[in-house]
């Protein structure tokens, strides 16, 4: 029950974080979803260096994982609305934007966690603990 309850307070901190995202970066309904986009790509970054925090430089408190890494940043990104942002934008029939917003949202996503673990690498080496 306690890694549930960290996991639903967390992902309503993250929710929280990606509804002011969408605030300070409001993106029309005909226009492209950068904002959906820099949102999960920012997100997939930290992924990538609070993974390897965790799970290479210190030892994490149990409830720290499902807290931090699958509520604030499972409830932050928001691959439900890229998959949303698609339907949308196919059925605006603009299929051609769809498809490459499907793919940079992977490409993107894939790049960051990907330079998120790197630089978490980098920085943190020699002081695990």
């Amino acid at each position: 029950m306690a890694v549930l309850s960290v996991i639903a307070v967390g992902g309503a901190v993250g929710a929280g974080a990606r509804y002011e995202a969408g605030q300070l970066w409001p993106t029309d309904s005909s226009a492209f979803p950068w904002t959906t986009l820099g949102v999960n790509a920012v997100g997939c970054l930290i992924i990538g260096v609070f993974l390897v925090a965790v799970t290479e430089v210190w030892s994490a408190r149990p409830l720290l994982r499902p807290f931090f890494g699958t509520g604030v940043l499972g409830g932050f990104t928001t691959f439900s609305t890229y998959c949303a942002d698609i339907e949308r934008l196919v059925a605006q029939e603009r299929a051609g934007i769809g498809l490459a917003y499907l793919a940079m949202t992977v490409v993107a996503a894939m790049a960051a966690v990907t330079i998120g673990v790197a630089a978490a690498r980098r920085a943190l080496v020699g002081r695990r603990q």
